[in-house]
């Protein structure tokens, strides 16, 4: 699934692929911004690597539907 991230004064958002499922990624992000001693948001994506954000500079997390088959072509609307 794909994960974009929002980070505060940075001109390009993070996008990752994430194994992991949207409710996983939604605790992680609760968690994060939840942790009174400014937290770290930490995901990994599907090739292993970590992506650690604080969560003090996140302005926003998108999380994309998961969808079983990925469209291709034309007739792909």
């Amino acid at each position: 699934m794909e994960v974009k991230i929002g980070v505060q004064f940075a001109a390009r958002e993070l996008v990752l692929e994430s194994a992991e499922s949207a409710a996983e990624v939604e605790r992680a992000v609760t968690a994060a911004v939840s942790d009174a001693d400014g937290g770290v948001l930490a995901l990994t994506d599907e090739k292993g690597r970590k992506v650690l954000v604080p969560a003090g500079k996140l302005a926003y997390v998108e999380i994309a539907a998961e969808s079983a088959t990925r469209r291709v072509g034309f007739a792909a609307s």
